[in-house]
């Protein structure tokens, strides 16, 4: 029997052999996923859909810095570094995207929000910092200086005016008293009308994925479809009622990329070129699926 012209009789060793082997097995595809409880739907038995893919957990920020660096080649990223990267491309309509009060994403302010001089931005989130300070901008025509809060820090650990907040961590309601609370999902909806989109699967446009991008799409509806199993299983991880979990998968999050989702994505874009807060001529390229946005 003949493997890729290695023919058994010959007299190879058998080190020979498994190299011979091994280069015949493509390597993994590294697939990163954010580590919040907001992503578990897009992730439900992935591993299992996907072939040879190998799942990877960290913060939105992190991921991105894995996929430029090329330490993953697919990645649940946020959408904001699709907007400022020409090199890459969106692979599926699984997303992070809320069609209103979003609960994992907010800003509390300890003065009016026109007097915001200091943000402290959690360093988990590029996406929610960029829209945070696009929505102070255009509405209050504040533009704050920023600081880092940092992942495994409270609000209690800075000073700043006002503390941008996302991820599991945001659910809880902090006990610090503050002057303004914005639910960022929320206000886009007001402001815009529009649903916001947090996070998409971008990957580098010369990356070859096979058949991920349809596994892709059938972990998030299986996902979809086990919402309270998912909720029952990371509430008590997050330290939250089921109740609050199961209600923050189904009523403020949404996983699909429509129509109206492309529109608000594309809004988001051109705000933060205005802002200067991504560079023009940054088209939003869609591999293997129509956007209807």
């Amino acid at each position: 029997m003949k493997i890729a012209g290695y023919n058994k009789s010959d007299t190879a060793t058998g080190n020979e052999s498994q190299t011979i082997m091994s280069d015949l097995i493509p390597p993994p595809i590294r697939v990163g996923a954010v580590s919040y409880l907001n992503s578990k739907p897009l992730i439900e038995d992935l591993e299992d859909l996907a072939d040879n893919a190998e799942l990877m957990l960290d913060y939105p920020s992190l991921l991105a810095d894995d996929l430029a660096a090329g330490r993953i080649d697919v990645g649940l990223v946020p959408s904001i570094e699709v907007i400022r990267n020409p090199d890459y491309e969106i692979i599926s309509n699984a997303c992070v995207a809320t069609q209103g009060p979003v609960l994992s994403v907010k800003m509390y302010s300890r003065v009016p929000l026109g007097q915001i001089k200091r943000l402290a931005l959690d360093m988990g989130s590029r996406t929610s910092a960029t829209l945070v300070r696009i929505m102070l901008a255009e509405q209050y025509g504040v533009f704050p200086e920023v600081e880092p809060l940092p992942i495994e820090q409270t609000i209690e650990a800075t000073t700043a005016d006002a503390i941008l907040l996302i991820g599991d961590r945001a659910i809880h309601t902090p006990e610090t008293q503050f002057v303004a609370t914005w639910d960022l999902g929320e206000e886009w909806l007001r402001w815009t009308g529009l649903p916001f989109v947090f996070a998409m699967w971008a990957v580098r446009r010369d990356q070859e994925t096979g058949t991920l991008e349809t596994a892709l799409c059938q972990a998030r509806d299986k996902g979809v479809m086990l919402l309270d199993e998912i909720a029952r299983r990371e509430a008590p991880k997050l330290g939250i009622d089921v109740a609050v979990a199961e209600s923050y998968l189904k009523n403020n999050l949404s996983f699909y990329l429509g129509p109206a989702e492309c529109c608000g994505l594309r809004l988001f874009q051109e705000l933060a070129i205005k802002t200067g807060l991504a560079p023009e001529g940054v088209p939003l390229v869609f591999r293997n699926f129509i956007s209807a946005g």
